[in-house]
């Protein structure tokens, strides 16, 4: 049995997908080359997919993995095996220039556990709940579903997502995933263009309740309230609550969690990024120990050495480092098929 049809399998036993899912997932996600899994015997007892994914980060965009499908066969679980998985990932994540990984946890009590392996719960979401006044939109925005994947359509998410300051970007081949995930989670794109130019798309799921916005990009308010009013008229739903980026820490929701593979790369691009920002910091990390040492920012610019220096040094471990440099940056997520 070829080791894809092994973690296939695995895969059906861990988690609770539609049959469509599993088989879309298995066609247009997984790869060899991202798959790493653990055997005993002949027999694959866990695996994850590491899925690349661009980042905006300090005025530069950099490479992420995206930790998806990490799981372990109920009879291994509780000996370390994940454990073991996740330090084999990240080793092969530093070798391939990644940056940071992130993941988003199947369940709550996961979030502690991957805290011990260095990732910090810095992707958050705000919720606004969408209620539409009674007017009827501008004739001049003709709004769509769009069902097929189109290049402009593309092209118009991209650009704006990549103004958001810290955020995961979607390639071209992983918005051609999101579109037939659309398809058969019941969810929409619609797109919205004055004089045959797009000028906002909007991307929702259906919910118990009502409609979830996963992703609303629009020019300007006439555009957004165009798109909102397709939305309800195409789908007899009134109640909508969209998703945004962290707004105040009242409103937020955890969502994700990343944690830094390079640290010297990191801290150097954050610390260009940031020059005001100075610190002498003795880094630990139990998993990737390249990034043990001892770390100086001063004026844009970050020197290691594995040599204390004279000072006071902050400690801390990857974990917090991560969460030092990422949580005030407010890093968003969206469109990750969860």
């Amino acid at each position: 049995m070829m080791i894809k049809e092994q973690v296939k399998a695995l895969w059906k036993i861990c988690f609770d997908d539609s049959e469509e899912f599993v088989e879309m997932y298995f066609r247009l996600r997984y790869k060899t080359e991202v798959n790493v899994a653990i055997k005993s015997g002949d027999e694959v007892i866990s695996a994850l997919q590491m899925l690349p994914y661009p980042m905006t980060f300090g005025g530069e965009t950099v490479q992420t993995s995206y930790i998806s499908g990490a799981c372990t066969h109920p009879d291994f679980r509780s000996k370390g095996v994940m454990r073991e998985l996740l330090s084999q990932s990240f080793a092969r994540m530093l070798r391939n220039g990644v940056h940071f990984s992130t993941l988003i946890p199947a369940e709550p009590w996961l979030f502690d556990y991957y805290a011990r392996m260095g990732y910090a719960s810095v992707f958050k979401y705000s919720t606004k709940e969408i209620v539409l006044p009674e007017f009827i939109p501008s004739k001049e925005i003709a709004v769509s579903v769009v069902s097929e994947f189109q290049e402009e359509v593309y092209s118009y998410l991209n650009k704006k997502l990549s103004e958001r300051a810290c955020c995961i970007q979607h390639t071209s081949e992983d918005f051609q995933v999101i579109m037939t995930d659309l398809a058969i989670s019941g969810g929409y794109l619609f797109v919205a263009r004055q004089e045959n130019e797009i000028k906002g798309i909007t991307i929702i799921y259906k919910g118990d309740k009502h409609i979830i916005i996963n992703e609303l990009c629009a020019d300007d308010k006439d555009v957004e309230y165009s798109l909102l009013y397709a939305i309800r008229q195409h789908t007899g739903c009134k109640r909508m609550v969209q998703l945004l980026p962290p707004e105040d820490k009242q409103s937020q929701h955890p969502l994700g969690m990343a944690r830094i593979i390079n640290a010297k790369e990191v801290l150097q691009i954050y610390a260009a990024a940031f020059p005001e920002d100075e610190m002498q910091l003795e880094l630990s990390d139990k998993q990737l120990s390249v990034n043990n040492g001892y770390y100086y920012l001063c004026k844009g610019k970050c020197m290691y050495n594995t040599e204390r220096l004279p000072g006071a040094h902050i400690q801390m471990n990857i974990s917090e480092l991560t969460n030092r440099i990422l949580q005030p940056l407010k890093p968003y997520m969206s469109l990750m098929m969860n």
